[in-house]
């Protein structure tokens, strides 16, 4: 496909670990913090005020307490940085099928052909940025192009947390003022073999014949970097094979017994999940629960549907099913998911009605409720019993409430 006629979505988190850790570190925001030792090792991740004392991530971390005394060492959490990281990507899926994960935090989209479904690209890029930030309490950066390349230096241009696009006839005014640096592939040694050729910025390569550059960086390089300057990749977002099921999870600030509280999380995540099927079109029969309790023995049961479905009360009255077959006394839990397989398409499901079903029921209501949070946010519509978020504290999303189903979205 000519590069003029695709949508490519590159999305970067923003100081990814660092922000997952202020998410539930409220008190630390606006602080300089890093993730990592105090004295010994190395950074992983700083906060913005951090960086601004100069501390960078791949610092020993002796050093980074020289720079910045006032500075909080947060220990890393890899597990709760792939919880996070999944839940991201699930987000991203939602939108297409075409999902290429570069790293733990960034990622390309190919959106090509959408615009009918999810709208415009940045209505498409704002959607994505409201939900990461409502379901992980996160910020991301997400720049919007015809080519993979070009969508990445664009999600560089506007970090933090900021969204641009480079349209087709924008792209060569876009690149040649930037530095050769940005560039891919194109790293301190290649830097300095450009400075001495005279070109310090991308517009002054793309003026320079493509056989000098090939002459002095190599056949490839030189093609390579002359085709990248004017904005030229045609490397495709290399798709993950096609995700059968869809859900979500979430870890608890500190392990529970209070099975209201582990009621409502379950809520939560059953909507969330209806959620994500009800923007990837399709509904499921299968329903499963994960239960991971304070030892970290985890187990999964799961249940069938007589109809798919995507509506809440009937995914969350299935897990709740499950749950209850668990027969657990008092146990403490660590974290909870719901996620529904055996998906198909939306418009290839055969779903039985009643004579007493009413001509609107709860999916409307919930497709209703779908729309005002595409308009006005993600805060616009949400169940009454998942509003009160001081009452259940969770790692990245608070969630909150009383168990139950509501009678409403």
């Amino acid at each position: 496909m000519p590069d003029h006629h695709r949508v490519i979505v590159h999305v970067d988190m923003d100081a990814f670990y660092a922000s997952v850790e202020l998410a539930r570190r409220p008190e630390l925001r606006g602080r300089a913090m890093w993730v990592g030792g105090a004295e010994r090792g190395v950074v992983l991740s700083a906060s913005y005020e951090a960086r601004a004392r100069g501390v960078r991530s791949g610092m020993p971390s002796s050093r980074a307490r020289r720079l910045c005394p006032e500075g909080v060492p947060v220990p890393p959490d890899f597990d709760r940085y792939t919880e996070v990281s999944d839940g991201v990507f699930a987000i991203f899926r939602t939108l297409t099928g075409q999902v290429e994960p570069v790293s733990i935090d960034e990622g390309f989209l190919d959106i090509t052909g959408t615009g009918r479904r999810l709208g415009t690209p940045l209505e498409v890029g704002e959607l994505l940025r409201a939900q990461v930030s409502d379901e992980q309490r996160i910020s991301c950066s997400v720049g919007i192009g015809p080519s993979k390349f070009v969508a990445k230096l664009a999600s560089n241009h506007c970090k933090p947390d900021g969204l641009h696009q480079v349209l087709p006839d924008q792209v060569t005014a876009f690149l040649h003022p930037l530095p050769v640096e940005k560039i891919w592939g194109v790293g301190e040694s290649t830097a300095a073999q450009l400075h001495k050729l005279g070109l310090t910025t991308v517009g002054q390569l793309a003026h320079t014949p493509k056989p000098t550059l090939q002459q002095a960086l190599g056949a490839h390089l030189g093609g390579w970097l002359y085709d990248l300057s004017w904005g030229r990749d045609s490397r495709q977002v290399e798709g993950e094979p096609t995700e059968r099921s869809i859900g979500s999870q979430e870890t608890f600030s500190r392990d529970t017994d209070d099975p209201r509280l582990v009621h409502t999380e379950i809520l939560r995540m059953a909507a969330r999940t209806c959620s994500r099927m009800r923007q990837a079109e399709v509904l499921g029969r299968g329903v499963s629960l994960s239960v991971r309790f304070a030892d970290f023995t985890t187990i999964t049961r799961t249940t069938q549907l007589a109809t798919p479905t995507d509506v809440t009360d009937e995914v969350y009255a299935a897990a709740m099913r499950c749950w209850n077959k668990l027969h657990l006394q008092r146990a403490r839990v660590r974290r909870v998911g719901v996620r529904v397989e055996r998906l198909i398409d939306k418009e290839d499901a055969f779903q039985q009605l009643t004579l007493d079903a009413p001509e609107r029921g709860m999916r409307e209501a919930e497709l209703a409720a779908d729309a005002a949070i595409a308009r006005f946010g993600p805060d616009a519509v949400r169940r009454g019993s998942l509003t009160e978020r001081s009452r259940l504290q969770v790692r990245g999303p608070a969630g909150v409430g009383a168990s139950g189903p509501p009678s409403c979205p």
